[in-house]
C-alpha cells in the first residue's frame, strides 16, 4: 500500500472535519420538513458554523466542511466565510440524499446539481466527496471517478490510513471477487469519530452522551494512531448542529489542546492530505485488476428479508 508523503517535521495529519448538513440533513436524511427539524438545521448554520470558524481561527487549524448543495444555496453567506477563511468545500451531495436509493441517473443529476450550486455561489469546483450516507450504491464509485475527484471520504476499509477503495463482486456461497481498485484516493471515515452517533437526538436515535466518554475515545484513537500509525490520518467527522452546542465545543477545545501537545501534528484539509499520497507498486497492481462488481441474489432457501428491495 502506498503512503502520505507527510511535510518535513509532521508525523501525523489531522482533519477536524465539518458535515455542513445543516436544512438538508432533516430533508434527505429523515424526511423531517417540520419546523423544530428545520431550527436545527438552522442552529448548525447561524450558530455552528461561527463557533466553529472562530475556533479555528483562533488555532490556526485548516478545515474541511463536506457542505450539501442545498445547504449552500440556503444559507450561502456563511458558506462563503468558510471559503473566505481558507477552508475546503467537498461535495456533499445536493440534499444529503442517500445514494443506495437513487438510481443512477437520478444520482448523477443531483451530483451535477449540486457542482452547478458551488459554482453559482462559491466560485468553485469541488475536488473532494462525501457521500452523505457514508454509503455508495452500485453507481457511486463509477461516477466519482467520471466526475473527477481526487479523493472520496466515505468508506471503512481501513481506519487510520488512506487507500484505494476497491469494487467487488458479492457472492453468497462462494468467497467475494475483489475488483480494481479506484484512482480515487479513499480518506476513511469512522463512526467511532463522528460526534452524530454518541451525541445527537432525533427522538428514535437517543445519544446525548457523556461528553467526557467521548472525548477520552477520540484521545485514545488519537494516541493509537500517533503511537503505532506513522503517516497516519485522524480524521474528525463534526456535524455544527452537534458539535456547536456550548458543552461540545468545551470538549473540542480540550481536544485540539491535547492534540497539540504532541510534535509533528499537521492540521490540514483533506484536499492537502489527500495531495501528499503516493502509489506503490501494489496500488498499482489493484488498480489494473480485471472489473468485478454486482450482486448476486440471495438464495432462496435463505429468508433473511432482502434490504436491497
Amino acid at each position: 500500500m502506498g503512503k502520505l508523503n507527510l511535510p518535513a517535521d509532521k508525523k501525523i495529519a489531522v482533519n477536524l472535519g465539518a458535515d455542513f448538513d445543516a436544512q438538508a440533513l432533516w430533508l434527505g436524511g429523515f424526511n423531517r420538513p417540520t419546523p423544530s427539524s428545520m431550527s436545527r438545521g438552522e442552529f448548525g448554520a447561524a450558530v455552528g458554523v461561527p463557533r466553529l470558524l472562530d475556533l479555528f481561527k483562533r488555532e490556526g487549524i485548516s478545515s474541511t466542511f463536506f457542505t450539501p448543495a442545498h445547504t449552500v444555496d440556503t444559507f450561502p453567506e456563511i458558506t462563503r466565510r468558510i471559503c473566505d477563511e481558507g477552508h475546503e468545500i467537498g461535495h456533499h451531495g445536493y440534499y444529503h440524499e442517500n445514494p443506495t436509493l437513487l438510481s443512477r441517473d437520478t444520482e448523477k443529476r443531483l451530483m451535477d446539481l449540486a457542482f452547478k450550486t458551488y459554482k453559482k455561489v462559491l466560485d468553485l469546483r469541488p475536488v473532494g466527496y462525501r457521500s452523505p450516507y457514508w454509503d455508495f450504491s452500485d453507481n457511486t464509485l463509477d461516477l466519482i471517478e467520471a466526475a473527477g475527484f481526487s479523493y472520496d471520504s466515505s468508506l471503512m476499509a481501513r481506519d487510520l490510513v488512506p487507500y484505494r477503495p476497491q469494487r467487488w463482486q458479492i457472492r453468497w456461497e462462494e468467497g467475494n471477487v475483489a475488483g480494481p481498485a479506484s484512482k480515487v484516493l479513499e480518506l476513511p471515515v469512522s463512526w467511532y469519530l463522528d460526534d452524530w452517533p454518541p451525541l445527537a437526538y432525533t427522538g428514535t436515535h437517543v445519544g446525548m452522551g457523556d461528553t467526557e466518554i467521548v472525548l477520552r475515545r477520540w484521545k485514545d484513537i488519537f494516541d493509537y494512531a500517533y503511537k503505532n500509525q506513522p503517516g497516519g490520518v485522524y480524521a474528525l467527522a463534526l456535524h455544527p448542529q452537534i458539535i456547536g452546542q456550548a458543552h461540545h465545543m468545551v470538549m473540542l477545545e480540550r481536544l485540539i489542546e491535547y492534540i497539540k501537545s504532541h510534535e509533528g501534528v499537521w492540521f490540514a484539509s483533506c484536499e492537502e492530505i489527500a495531495g501528499c499520497w503516493v502509489d506503490d507498486d501494489n496500488d498499482r497492481r489493484m488498480m489494473a485488476l480485471p472489473d468485478a462488481r454486482g450482486v448476486e441474489p440471495m438464495p432462496a432457501d435463505y429468508n433473511w428479508p432482502d434490504r436491497r428491495a
